[in-house]
């Protein structure tokens, strides 16, 4: 008799693995462990799979000398890597088969893992979504940053106020990251130069008695969906050297040596330090010089590694900053070429500005940034000096162009002659690239005719556009299993890689059944959030209500606070004038406010008192809700974004580069409330301006009514019973009984003329457009035709086709997979 052979199933090898990993790596017994242990074990059984196809990507590159480009930012907002990794390495049934064998659910193993907290907002996650897309197109694509020990801050939210925790993501470790100290990158600091000469008699500087940061790689695997390309995110912590300053050390200052040795190893301690006090300020900058230093340190010796000279180092490398935080690299590269590598001032600059190219994120001068010229002398005296060159030949250039406009030369110079003096570190950025681009296209046309037309006028084919896009790996199939499955169903899942395909919806869009089944998805992801709400608020919601979302960076020109004006308005027509709706709304904030940004959390603080008065008042009669759900970061956006029925994008026109939560919700089938900025202009173009509620000034009128100091916010009010009865609710202490003049200063900020985000300007059409969205809501198959045609029209805002005009019209890189 034959003994029976137990089928392995698919699931087997990969539940071998994590058993492993339970006794090998973590010493723990597959029987007693517990959810934080089966979730690293199970990290671990995937990053085999990602070192494997890694090795073989890199060699697969070396094979076909692909082009290597390197994105350069200050943040990366990964999220959570688990779940991400397995759908695009194709495992995830195999891994979910396999944890419940274990009698363990997926879904509480993926819950276990921290939110990888390297980034701030939409700069972050914007890096994030191109690496995907990068991996998933099979280009040589590496990013570059710094391995934050604590992310920005955890958000809590107490007695309406924000409260700062530490985020220390890194508290346990990450199996997500693979660490290199036999690759450790030296990087000079402070010190000092000697002018000397060399053998020929030609200047030669020599920076001497710097002190040293070292930086140690850490590497995280980013794959690519299919699970062909794993592509690298090189992220780098500060560590001191190993030496003491031993003139400290003899002395007997034992303690003080630890202490500059500690001192050191902050530079990677926090995700962008608080520069309101000039400690602050200078340890940003040396942040910010470290990641550069380590980046085109590894760039150049891989570049040598492989070619030994720099004949083809454009050819082959290419190095996108993104916004300014990067722009020493400029600096920092011609230091290399020039001061260690012997080549002559023109070779080297030649090389570093074919090897540079620039984004552009904002218009808003304030985030722009520049150092002072002394601050930049005490730590980097040697890139000052380089700086200082730069500039001169620069300003040789202009010159040349415009004899004697010395008005315009003071103006494109990389050097501010203000008090103190500053570097402008766009300047630079723009002077050594060799393309500069923004984000969306009218961000793109601002920056070449309002912020930058001197340098547009000297360089116009240096300027080009390149709207953003998301990666709908993440945003759309992680994100949104319903929706995934049921697009799939009905048009194949080439969509994943080709989102143009999501055209095939249309014809589905008026169907009654594919309406229903739509709906149903969506109701579902409504439970969800709003299981999330009253777990994190303790406020019940109804799934049935209409969900209007407001989830970003809290600033004033996102204007969070007009988005509560209408809430406002639509309260007192509630208590006042006894209008009941005719469905139910929830509005839904999210999102964090800079620590020492005071006006944006008084906004947080209004947000919840008005949801105190809001949610509480019998008369309301749960006809409107009001929530705000503390610590926004990627794992709560992905469980907020695809509950959106209305998805609200109301920046002051001119104001907001791109955004990408509006292509994010817009995806996942919401319609858009927005103005004409940004992106939304361009969302617009794609779904069509029946379904979208555009309203406000034009960016253009913005300008205008600027230059001719033209706004009178009092006489609005006046003029406007509406906008005057929200005013003096909001002034005489309705939202705050306990302190009545809370929000005064609310109030005199919307009616001051100096109001640079034209709230009450807007405020009247904003109303107006709310009930636009009212009647669209009421007729539910008119509403589900729209929302269905958004998903449908959403494939331009891909990142795959915003990496592939990056390659194709900046990087000259092919995809090599």
């Amino acid at each position: 008799m034959k003994a029976k052979v137990k089928a392995v199933t698919p699931s087997a090898p990969h539940r071998q693995s994590i058993t492993r990993h339970l006794r090998y790596s973590l010493g723990t017994p597959e029987t007693k462990a517990p959810l934080p242990s089966l979730y690293e074990a199970t990290a671990l059984a995937v990053r085999d799979h990602l070192i494997d196809k890694m090795m073989e990507t890199e060699a697969r590159y070396e094979k076909k000398k692909a082009k290597r480009v390197y994105y350069l930012s200050l943040e990366f907002l990964m999220g959570r890597s688990l779940g991400n990794n397995l759908y695009n390495l194709g495992l995830f049934e195999a891994f979910s088969e396999s944890l419940a064998d274990m009698g363990a659910d997926i879904d509480e193993i993926r819950a276990q893992e921290h939110d990888a907290a390297l980034g701030n907002g939409g700069l972050g996650r914007l890096a994030a979504c191109f690496l995907d897309s990068m991996a998933t197109l099979g280009l040589a694509g590496y990013g570059y940053g710094i391995n934050y020990e604590f992310g920005l801050f955890k958000q809590e939210i107490d007695n309406g106020y924000q409260k700062e925790k530490p985020d220390n993501w890194l508290g346990n470790g990450t199996p997500w990251q693979l660490k290199h100290p036999e690759k450790q990158c030296i990087v000079p600091v402070y010190g000092r130069i000697v002018h000397a000469e060399d053998r020929e008699g030609n200047y030669n500087p020599m920076w001497m008695d710097w002190k040293t940061l070292i930086g140690i790689p850490h590497d995280m695997p980013i794959a690519g969906y299919g699970g062909k390309t794993v592509n690298t995110l090189r992220l780098y912590a500060a560590k001191s050297s190993d030496d003491f300053d031993m003139d400290i050390f003899n002395t007997g200052d034992y303690l003080k040596a630890v202490e500059q040795k500690m001192t050191s190893e902050t530079v990677s301690k926090v995700l962008y330090p608080s520069d309101a006090m000039e400690s602050g300020r200078e340890l940003r900058l040396v942040q910010e010089y470290f990641f550069v230093a380590c980046a085109i340190r590894d760039i150049v010796d891989r570049h040598l590694s492989s070619y030994k000279t720099f004949n083809t180092f454009p050819d082959r490398v290419a190095i996108q900053l993104n916004d300014t935080h990067p722009a020493l690299a400029v600096a920092e590269l011609m230091r290399l070429l020039v001061d260690e590598h012997a080549l002559t001032w023109k070779r080297a600059w030649a090389i570093t500005c074919a090897t540079f190219a620039y984004t552009n994120h904002t218009l808003l001068p304030e985030a722009l940034e520049k150092w002072p010229v002394a601050l930049m002398e005490h730590v980097l005296p040697r890139h000052m000096q380089i700086i200082f060159e730069i500039n001169h030949r620069f300003l040789d250039e202009v010159k040349a162009k415009w004899p004697g406009d010395n008005a315009r030369l003071a103006a494109m110079s990389i050097i501010e002659e203000s008090h103190p003096r500053q570097v402008r570190m766009a300047h630079l950025a723009i002077v050594g690239s060799h393309s500069v681009n923004g984000v969306a296209a009218l961000h793109s046309e601002l920056v070449k005719t309002e912020l930058l037309p001197d340098f547009y006028a000297l360089y116009p084919k240096r300027f080009n556009n390149k709207t953003n896009g998301v990666t709908p790996r993440r945003w759309l199939f992680k994100a949104n299993p319903g929706l995934t499955a049921l697009i799939t169903r009905h048009i194949g899942d080439g969509w994943v890689t080709d989102m143009d395909r999501l055209t095939g919806l249309e014809p589905l869009s008026r169907e009654p059944a594919f309406q229903d089944a739509f709906g149903t998805i969506k109701r579902a992801n409504k439970e969800v959030l709003a299981k999330t709400i009253w777990d994190t608020c303790r406020l019940k919601v109804s799934p049935d209500s209409l969900f209007a979302i407001h989830a970003k960076r809290i600033h004033e020109y996102k204007r969070q606070l007009l988005c509560l004006l209408h809430i406002i308005h639509q309260y007192l027509e509630i208590v006042e004038d006894g209008k009941i709706p005719n469905f139910p709304r929830t509005y839904i904030f999210a999102g964090k406010a800079a620590p020492g940004y005071e006006a944006a959390k008084r906004i947080i603080k209004l947000i919840n008192s008005v949801a105190a008065t809001v949610n509480n008042d019998p008369r309301v009669n749960d006809a409107i809700k009001v929530a705000f759900i503390p610590d926004y970061r990627v794992s709560l956006a992905e469980r907020i974004i695809p509950a959106a029925d209305l998805s609200v994008q109301i920046s002051t026109a001119g104001k907001e580069a791109s955004g990408t939560g509006n292509m994010k919700f817009a995806m996942n089938g919401a319609l858009t409330i927005g103005t004409l900025d940004g992106a939304n202009i361009e969302i617009m173009e794609e779904v069509g301006e029946e379904n979208i509620f555009i309203f406000g000034l034009t960016a253009g009128e913005v300008q205008a009514i600027r230059a001719g100091h033209a706004y009178r916010p009092w006489a609005i009010a006046e003029s406007e019973p509406v906008i005057k009865r929200i005013l003096d609710a909001l002034g005489t202490g309705r939202f705050s009984p306990d302190a009545p003049g809370r929000f005064i200063p609310v109030c005199e900020s919307l009616l001051s003329q100096y109001d640079p985000y034209l709230h009450l300007a807007d405020l009247s059409a904003y109303i107006k457009a709310q009930e636009q969205v009212e009647a669209c809501y009421d007729t539910p198959r008119l509403w589900m035709e729209k929302t269905i045609l958004n998903v449908a029209r959403m494939g331009k805002f891909s990142s795959d086709r915003t990496i592939l005009e990056y390659a194709k019209d900046i990087w000259n890189a092919t995809p090599k997979g």
